[in-house]
């Protein structure tokens, strides 16, 4: 039986990179999944039915978590087709790096509206029916960044930074409801983004990592399974760093 075996999550920006990874982790460990996709129906809809296949309950929903007109309506919409939600993981979110001096108000808006926003719309319609049914772990994906800032990276930093004190007031105020509110920070992960990287930034990244790699989105799918599962019961208001040591 796996980790998370009668449990519903919902997964923002499931379709591809770190979300793909967290959407095939709870399948493989039993729950049943609702995951979003924006930009990337191809994707979403290639993912739900290869997992489709192997026996897991999932449905991708086209869904802006930036909007809260449309994160309400995802929230009802999940309720309808798996009857509750046991997990919420806010993980949808874009870059638009530059510097401070070139950065545009409109990059400055649309980051803090999709990495931050976001957050608060799919955790505020999620927590009623939560609390509804006496429990419920919500896991926000943050960034390193966000605790120790980044040089290009204002924006991003802000919203990052935002989750993590968002996640320590939400987990305060619902704690005694059953429902905990975690958030997990990834620091420099494999992704497509990476790939691009020339080997001298690769090598400047991994001089300050202590384990002397980059991490894997499976790495950080792990941390999200064990913060939807049991065994993360007495643990809320947390911040897991999963970043091989970086922010030590």
């Amino acid at each position: 039986m796996g980790l998370l075996t009668g449990k519903v999550a919902l997964i923002t920006g499931g379709s591809r990179g770190i979300g793909a990874a967290i959407v095939r982790r709870f399948a493989a460990e039993g729950a049943a999944v609702a995951f979003t996709y924006l930009s990337s129906p191809e994707k979403a809809e290639a993912l739900a039915s290869e997992l489709r296949e192997s026996g897991a309950t999932i449905k991708a929903y086209k869904s802006d978590a930036s909007s809260f007109d449309e994160a309400e309506v995802l929230v009802q919409s999940v309720i309808t087709d798996f009857e509750r939600i046991d997990i919420l993981i806010n993980n949808a979110g874009i870059t638009r790096d530059n510097l401070m001096l070139r950065m545009t108000e409109d990059q400055w808006d649309e980051v803090l509206r999709v990495d931050l926003k976001s957050v608060f719309n799919l955790t505020k319609h999620a927590l009623k029916p939560m609390i509804r049914n006496r429990g419920g772990s919500i896991i926000n994906i943050s960034s390193v960044v966000g605790v120790f800032g980044n040089a290009g990276q204002a924006n991003y930093s802000a919203a990052k930074a935002g989750i993590l004190g968002f996640t320590k007031s939400v987990a305060k105020e619902i704690g005694s409801r059953n429902v905990r509110c975690n958030a997990i920070a990834p620091g420099f992960i494999e992704t497509d983004m990476t790939h691009e990287l020339s080997d001298q930034n690769k090598e400047l990244f991994l001089s300050g990592i202590p384990l002397k790699r980059l991490g894997q989105a499976d790495e950080v799918a792990s941390v999200c399974a064990f913060l939807g599962s049991d065994l993360s019961a007495y643990v809320t208001g947390q911040t897991l760093s999963v970043c091989g040591g970086l922010n030590t």
